[in-house]
């Protein structure tokens, strides 16, 4: 019977379903494996990222099953966002049906895959028993000091009509849409992330060697912190007046205290308080209020990438060490996000700082002895009071003293990190759960009428968020006293979702109704043995869940630190050198591709064709090359003829035989790193081809046994419907799961390949057998060499054990 991969899939799918073969135990003593992958979007259809990232993840979660492991596999809908509500317009259709309808094909497409996922874990982030529990987190955390509501400058997406995070700001435009970004100022919810900038930074060693050095870059440098001196400025007598008494001073960090002296301006962004006031109040000209407005309505990264450009605020304060009157202009370049959107300015010793005030033609004030400005380096002090003559490095720790004793300054750490602005304008999300209250003011709904579910009677038609027009779900009564309230209509940012679906799935399906997390379930199965996903949430989603973990630990749910041990960050599938994007037309559709081939075939050539770390370039020519290998070891079956391994006699075996068994061998050998350090899939892969090609060289029938069974215990986690078949038909399947051992024997050599190397090139071969004497070896290799060697001398001998013999000439005198 020729190889049928249809037939055989649908086959091993039903016994997997039929045995409930990937549920992991309840036990909490086994020896255990968490391999996740990235949960995906429900959008309808997957694509072949998606193949990709799954079937890294499956063939981890299936070796590990092999070895005996408490496996937790499992799969979820990350449901929750805006491309449903698009589609509800599109299609006229809500939503929540719009969303469940992926979902049910797109389970299907994944089980079509043989993906070894969890199916009793399976949950949806719009589930309300999923929204019940994280909306008691977020209660919780309120009642912490963790969520907190303010109104601020915030990141708008006109086009989706809703508030962004800095992290979901990228290059100036919308992470979803691609829309330019603008500045609004609007109330929301924040989570007080900075709170746990520390043990976010100082953790990250824990992860060296075990996440990508690139991901703890980005994240370390997103958090930024930094370690400085912060202090007022006092504004002049006569600013005061000018700002009409609203204003004494305002708040300046700097990790350079030690150019304190060298302070020749100050300049606040665009948005700070004071220059709005100067705006509002018509204290400029109206042209140049005209240009400030502006400069505030840029995007962070516009106004970093564009030419410094500022404005005199005709005010001044005072220089806290000197009584200097400083000027003060607002700038481009100082950002309402850092250090409270003001600076004091040192062009002598700031590049930033000195390509301004060269501009517009400000002071200059050296205070470090060194080369030509502006002078970034190390050096003695100059112009700077009593700390003449101290290393600049030195001088910073003495300036904070001195400012902490005089109790005009203090040392401070800073951080870029800006706490996480979570409330978004649309209907499908999890509610914000809280009202506002004429008597009580911001008031949390009581835990046991959780979940606030969305209302399902709504009209989406993409102007603002319906819930605000939906009357009987917005106007409620107050949980505290009973009065009139209205309903919070904001929801939660889906990235909160994305934070904690990790300890979600740790938790046993019979214990959802009544808990959300249960702390024995994830304190045996966290952190993440293996966590699979994009390089593009190196930022977003991993800083977040890192936060959530450490949050919900701290609010006793559990006790782990860190939710993923380690991190792969898989590359991105390309066609003609670019990712494959609907919109540029160059995709492949994975159903297609199973429907031809198969999935084993679709599994084999994503885990071969690159490096999971690397980016993919499809091949429609290795995706034949991987149905044929399938196909080919398939049809070898025909070469077994015992039914369990036998005893084979090293020493009987033809030369070809022990080939044979050397690559099959090599193979075994290398599997073990790649499935639980490496992952270069692609090298074992290649391995086992070596090795039936070698057992095609050969013809012992114990030779074939052992290669084929050992191939397919190699394979299994890749190419696992083939790989049950054939072991089910030729083997015990239950006796195919022992773990193999690597045989020594196998790798000792009857005989020795030398290359003969004479002048520096090589000029023959010889086989000498293991034992061959140094002189031996020497004498074959002159004899092999001999018409190379007429009329020459050998002025050298070498030989390099196991591998080649060195014979270096020169011309006989003479001759």
């Amino acid at each position: 019977m020729s190889y049928n991969p249809q037939e055989i899939e649908a086959k091993w799918q039903k016994i997997w379903d039929d045995e409930e073969a990937f549920e992991p135990s309840d036990s909490l003593t086994q020896k255990k494996k968490y391999i996740l992958s990235m949960f995906p979007y429900p959008s309808g259809r997957i694509h072949m990222g998606h193949v990709r990232n799954y079937a890294i993840g499956d063939a981890i979660a299936r070796y590990y099953r092999k070895q005996d492991y408490n496996v937790l596999h499992p799969i979820g809908w990350d449901a929750f966002g805006m491309p449903a509500e698009n589609a509800a317009i599109k299609y006229k259709q809500h939503p929540k049906k719009w969303t469940y309808e992926n979902i049910d094909y797109m389970k299907k497409e994944l089980s079509a895959l043989g993906l070894s996922f969890s199916k009793t874990r399976e949950f949806a982030t719009c589930d309300e028993l999923y929204t019940r529990w994280e909306q008691e987190f977020i209660i919780k955390m309120h009642e912490a000091g963790l969520l907190y509501r303010e109104s601020t400058t915030v990141n708008w997406c006109e086009e989706c009509h809703t508030v962004l995070a800095n992290e979901q700001v990228e290059e100036g435009c919308c992470w979803r849409c691609e829309n330019e970004v603008q500045l609004k100022e609007m109330p929301g919810y924040y989570l007080d992330i900075i709170k746990y900038a520390d043990e976010l930074l100082d953790d990250l060693q824990t992860l060296e060697e075990k996440w990508p050095s690139q991901v703890l870059t980005m994240q370390g440098n997103w958090i930024g912190r930094s370690q400085g001196l912060e202090f007022d400025f006092e504004l002049s007598p006569q600013s005061k007046a000018k700002l009409g008494g609203k204003f004494d001073k305002y708040t300046v960090f700097t990790t350079r205290a030690d150019t304190i002296y060298g302070i020749s301006y100050s300049a606040l962004a665009a948005e700070h308080q004071i220059v709005k006031y100067i705006v509002e109040n018509s204290l400029v000209e109206d042209k140049i209020a005209k240009k400030i407005v502006a400069m505030a309505n840029a995007s962070e990264r516009d106004r970093i990438q564009a030419d410094k450009e500022g404005y005199a605020l005709g005010i001044t304060v005072i220089h806290p060490l000197t009584g200097e009157e400083i000027p003060v202009w607002t700038a481009n370049f100082v950002l309402a996000s850092y250090g409270g959107g003001a600076v004091m300015a040192v062009p002598a010793h700031d590049e930033r700082d000195f390509e301004f005030a060269h501009k517009y033609d400000l002071p200059i004030k050296r205070v470090i002895c060194g080369g030509e400005l502006p002078y970034i380096d190390e050096g003695l002090l100059e112009n700077s009071a009593e700390f003449n003559a101290m290393k600049n490095t030195k001088a910073k720790e003495k300036i904070i003293a001195f400012m902490e004793q005089e109790n005009i300054g203090k040392g401070k750490i800073n951080f870029k990190l800006r706490n996480w602005g979570v409330s978004r304008q649309r209907y499908w999300g999890a509610p914000i759960p809280f009202v506002h209250c004429d008597s009580c003011g911001l008031v949390p709904e009581k835990i046991e009428n959780l979940p606030v579910a969305l209302p399902d009677d709504v009209e989406i038609t993409g102007a603002g968020n319906p819930l605000d027009k939906h009357a009987t779900w917005k106007y409620c009564t107050c949980p505290k006293c009973s009065k009139d309230a209205i309903r919070e209509t904001d929801t939660l940012d889906t990235f909160v979702q994305s934070s904690w679906y990790q300890l979600r799935f740790a938790t046993q399906p019979s214990k959802w109704h009544e808990v959300g997390i249960d702390k024995a379930d994830v304190n045996y199965w966290l952190g993440v043995d293996q966590y699979i996903g994009g390089i593009e949430h190196a930022i977003l989603h991993l800083l977040y869940a890192r936060f959530f973990t450490k949050v919900l630990r701290d609010l006793g749910y559990h006790d782990i630190d860190e939710p993923f041990e380690r991190l792969l960050t898989q590359g991105m599938v390309l066609m003609d050198g670019a990712k494959m994007s609907k919109s540029k037309g160059n995709t492949v559709d994975p159903d297609a591709l199973v429907q031809k081939y198969g999935a084993d075939t679709a599994r084999l050539f994503t885990l071969f064709a690159a490096p999971p770390q690397k980016e993919l370039e499809w091949n429609d020519s290795a995706v034949d090359g991987a149905f044929r290998f399938i196909r080919k070891l398939y049809d070898r079956k025909s070469k077994v003829e015992h039914r369990a391994l036998v005893e084979i006699d090293q020493s009987t075996l033809s030369k070809e035989s022990k080939t044979a068994r050397v690559k099959v061998y090599e193979a075994l050998q290398k599997s073990s790193n790649v499935y639980e350090k490496s992952f270069a899939f692609n090298t074992l892969i290649a391995a086992c081809m070596e090795a039936l090609n070698a057992l095609d060289k050969q013809d012992d029938l114990g030779v074939w046994t052992e290669g084929i069974y050992i191939i397919l215990n190699l394979l299994e986690p890749i190419i696992p419907h083939v790989a049950n078949e054939l072991s089910e038909e030729l083997f015990d399947r239950e006796n195919f799961k022992a773990v193999l051992e690597v045989k020594d024997e196998v790798f000792v050599k009857d005989s020795i390949l030398y290359m003969v190397m004479i002048g520096g090139k090589k000029r023959a071969e010889v086989e000498v057998s293991a034992n061959t004497s140094q002189e031996e070896i020497l004498t074959a290799a002159k004899e092999a060499g001999a018409k190379w060697l007429k009329n020459m001398q050998i002025v050298k001998e070498i030989v390099v054990p196991n591998k080649l013999v060195n014979l270096a000439v020169k011309p006989k005198i003479g001759k």
